[in-house]
Order: C-alpha cells, then sequence, then structure tokens
C-alpha cells in the first residue's frame, strides 16, 4: 500500500555556471540582431558628426558599417564560443579576455582596412588605428558594464522571487497540520492503512515545502501535491468535499513554479468549502489552447468576505508575481466571481520542464 509513494526521484542534472554569467548568449539570434541594430546605430551618429556640408557622409557610414559589423560579429562569434570557459572566470579576469579579444580583433580589421582599403603613410596609419583601438576600448567598457548591471537587477529579481516562493512554501497552517493530526489519529484504530496513506501525503505536502531549490517543475508533480493535499481534506471534510479533475492529456511535462496550484486549492478550501455546512466542489481544470496553457481552480463563492481574506490576496500576489518573473508578459493569472463560483484562471506559455528545474529549450 505504501509502496505507490515511495517513487525513485531523479537526482538534478548538473547545471553549468555559464547560465550565472553577467555577458549574455551572443549565439542567439536576438542577441545577434540586437548588436548589429546598436552599432548601426553608432555609426550613423558618427557618419553625422564627420559630414561637413550635408547631414551625413554616405561614404563614410558605408565604410565604417562595413567595418563595424565585421569586427562586431567575429568578436561575439569568438566570445560566443569561449563563454563556457568564461563563465568559470572571475569577472575581472573575464572582462579582460573579452576585451583582448575585441582589441586584437579592431586592430586586425584597422590594419587590413588600412592597407587594402584606405592606404595612409606609417605615422598616420597608426594614428588611425589607435583611435579606433581607443573608440572600441571605450564602448565595448560600457556595454560590458550595461551587461553587468542588467545582470544584478536580473539577479536581484530572482533573489527576491526566491524569497516569495520560501515565504509561501512556509505558509503551512498550523490549524491544518493539527487538524490532519487528529484525523490520522482517528483512523489509526479503525483504518491503519488509510491513516498510514495520510501520513505519507502529510510528510510529501512538508518534503515540497522544504525543497526550495527548484525553479520550475512539471505540472504532474504539481498536480500529484494538490491531490494528496486534497485526500487528507477529504478525510476531514468527508461528503462535504467533491472533487472534480478534468486534465487535458499530454500536459505532464508543462513547466509550472512549484507551489503554484496547491495554494490556490488550498485557498478553495478555506474560503470556499470549510464555511459552508453543506461543503461544495472544488473542480481543478487544465488545457492547452495554441500557445497557452489554462489551469482554473473554481469553488462555490462564500457566503461572506471570506474571498476577500489577505491570506486569499497574499497567495495571488505571490503566484503572480514569481509567474511574471519567470515566464514575462505571456503568464497571466486572473481571478473572478460569476454565478455563485469563484475562479482562478492561470495561462502559462507552453514549454517542457526539464530535469534540472529549467525549461527545456526548444519546447515552445
Amino acid at each position: 500500500m505504501a509502496a505507490r509513494h515511495h517513487r525513485e526521484r531523479p537526482a538534478p542534472a548538473a547545471a553549468e555556471s555559464d547560465a550565472d554569467f553577467y555577458v549574455p548568449d551572443l549565439c542567439r539570434v536576438r542577441a545577434v540582431f540586437l548588436l548589429v541594430v546598436t552599432s548601426e546605430l553608432l555609426v550613423l551618429v558618427l557618419s553625422i558628426v564627420q559630414a561637413e556640408s550635408h547631414w551625413i557622409d554616405w561614404n563614410y557610414f558605408g565604410l565604417l558599417s562595413l567595418f563595424v559589423q565585421w569586427t562586431v560579429l567575429t568578436s561575439a562569434a569568438l566570445i560566443c564560443l569561449i563563454r563556457r570557459w568564461l563563465s568559470r572566470l572571475t569577472v575581472t579576469r573575464a572582462t579582460t579576455v573579452i576585451v583582448t579579444i575585441v582589441m586584437l580583433d579592431v586592430l586586425a580589421f584597422s590594419l587590413f582596412a588600412d592597407s587594402v582599403l584606405h592606404p595612409q603613410p606609417g605615422l598616420e596609419a597608426w594614428q588611425g588605428v589607435a583611435k579606433k583601438l581607443l573608440l572600441a576600448l571605450l564602448i565595448t567598457l560600457m556595454v560590458l558594464r550595461y551587461f553587468y548591471l542588467q545582470f544584478q537587477w536580473q539577479q536581484q529579481r530572482e533573489s527576491e522571487m526566491q524569497a516569495r516562493l520560501t515565504a509561501l512554501q512556509a505558509r503551512i497552517h498550523p490549524h491544518f497540520l493539527f487538524n490532519s493530526m487528529n484525523t490520522i489519529a482517528s483512523l489509526i484504530v479503525v483504518n491503519p492503512e488509510r491513516a498510514e496513506d495520510a501520513v505519507l501525503d502529510l510528510s510529501e505536502l512538508f518534503r515540497a515545502s522544504l525543497r526550495t531549490g527548484d525553479r520550475l517543475i512539471p505540472l504532474s508533480a504539481e498536480l500529484d501535491l494538490c491531490k494528496r493535499y486534497l485526500a487528507i481534506e477529504k478525510l476531514r471534510l468527508e461528503d462535504r468535499l467533491t472533487l472534480e479533475w478534468h486534465i487535458e492529456d499530454g500536459l505532464e511535462q508543462q513547466a509550472i513554479p512549484p507551489l503554484t496550484l496547491q495554494p490556490l486549492v488550498e485557498n478553495a478550501i478555506y474560503h470556499g468549502i470549510q464555511p459552508r455546512p453543506d461543503g461544495g466542489t472544488v473542480k481543478v481544470e487544465a488545457y492547452r489552447k495554441g500557445p497557452s496553457v489554462y489551469l482554473m481552480v473554481q469553488n462555490p463563492r462564500p457566503a461572506s468576505d471570506q474571498g476577500s481574506h489577505d491570506g486569499n490576496r497574499m497567495a495571488l500576489a505571490n503566484i503572480q508575481s514569481r509567474l511574471h518573473a519567470l515566464f514575462g508578459e505571456p503568464a497571466v493569472l486572473k481571478h473572478s466571481q460569476q454565478n455563485d463560483i469563484y475562479t482562478v484562471t492561470l495561462r502559462l506559455p507552453w514549454q517542457k520542464a526539464s530535469g534540472n528545474g529549467q525549461p527545456a529549450t526548444g519546447s515552445k
């Protein structure tokens, strides 16, 4: 009987440290596009400044664009190739290596351009190369500084999100624990097997509340946690609690932050079912529509104003903040009341969770 609760958990895969590197992945199409557009805007500004009789010196613009794109794309490609190695270095050493790569790249293309496209006497040629190197150094340092500040801001957002997750995981109500233990104690004599299952379900809930390393888990794991929680509440509420599950096939690996649905189900019990003498139905639904996955939790609307309880609002605010931090704008949380039914709806972008708690690449 207890064997079904003891499932082997896969060990988390070793995460590469390049995910914590302050320079973004320059192999991505979006990053390359931004580099090209930004460098072209810089070339346009320099061409306007360089022009003497017109708004822009088109010859200068063309030659400088060719030179800048050569250096930008080749430097980005080299940094992309050694990014994993760079991520193992300190910030100072990695910055030094990146600056050195860019300087050598600019030097090589400067010598080539001056010797082939625009030959000049020796002293003037080296003065031109020195100006290009100085300008490239200043721009590279400014770009790296921008990357570092963006990285620090993102780290701060993730720390705040982790703090919210920890607070949410710590909010297992004491009266739920007391009620569960009393229910288990009453079952030990009359139905020891159900008491054993309840203890295992309760231990799994506490294990999930202590597990803070996973940013994303499969939807199947979150649904299993909800079912364990509802199984304990079903022992206490008995016929007052009716459950309906409508889970579309193929969503088992959908990525979802841990403890996203379980607090919503908990709120449905405490604010929708428990206050009602005749109880009611909690309905959990999940389906995919286009590039999005929709999750809904429904329960009867409370007779009093308990639906606007501070704990309920706090749980919704925490979940919404975590969804926005992990998925951005595509993730939405909404709640509504209609025909005496209270509904919380989550919209998540369709993507699979990998074994290390990160979204699987290429799953969108």
